[in-house]
């Protein structure tokens, strides 16, 4: 921190505090206060080591931005952590050096059909479950690769994140998504009845989908007005 270059070896300050503050560029004040609460624990300490944690689970963590980093921590629901709004988790990613530069549009990769009729928002952001193929979360990922790009089509447990339907194209139509559905419920039929979230992309408001939907009483969930594509993102 800044602060510490008005330190001297031992620890004391010498010299005229405004000339150095004028200096560096920050405020007597700033400087101040930090010297107020310089001992005491930071606050965001088990947010901090709750995020380095998720990163540590997998190596392709390492890529999360704020926005993945924010639904892991609503999915995992750390225990003793107090989960602060998306704008904090970013700021603390920064202080610990986990942030990174969005490498996805900011509107998302799926675009929505204005036309389109909207389902409702089952889950307002309450990704948590303590009953497993009761609510899940589907998104579509893209993978560059050397001769093209590669769309990657899953659908997540919320109960454990756990993967239940996967589905890979080098399109991310309607048919993409419908596939990964299909895998799902063949590899756990009890997924009839779930409630399956997505963001408002044509995906997920096409018919062919919507019908796939209803054929198997699944409930669909999209993100509530104004929201983000990135809302049912891991």
């Amino acid at each position: 921190m800044i602060f510490l270059a008005l330190k001297t070896e031992d620890g004391r300050i010498t010299g005229k505090i405004s000339f150095y503050c004028r200096m560096l560029g920050i405020s007597r004040q700033g400087f101040y206060k930090y010297l107020a609460n310089k001992d005491r624990p930071w606050k965001y300490q088990d947010l901090a080591d709750a995020m380095k944690e998720i990163v540590s689970e997998d190596e392709c963590n390492d890529t999360y931005g704020r926005i993945r980093m924010y639904q892991a921590l609503l999915l995992k629901q750390p225990e003793g952590v107090h989960i602060p709004s998306e704008r904090t988790v970013y700021r603390v990613m920064d202080q610990i050096g986990l942030s990174h530069r969005p490498k996805r549009k900011p509107n998302g990769l799926t675009k929505a059909d204005r036309e389109a009729m909207k389902s409702d928002d089952l889950l307002k952001r309450d990704f948590r479950s303590d009953t497993p193929l009761e609510k899940c979360i589907t998104d579509i990922t893209e993978i560059p690769a050397s001769d093209g790009k590669l769309y990657v089509s899953a659908i997540f447990d919320c109960f454990d994140l756990s993967v239940l339907g996967l589905a890979m194209g080098t399109n991310m139509k309607a048919e993409l998504c419908i596939q990964t559905l299909e895998n799902a419920l063949t590899a756990y039929p009890a997924l009839e009845g779930a409630v399956i979230h997505s963001d408002r992309g044509t995906q997920y408001t096409s018919e062919s989908y919507r019908q796939t939907i209803r054929e198997h009483h699944i409930h669909q969930s999209m993100n509530s007005a104004g929201g983000r594509c990135h809302d049912n993102a891991r």
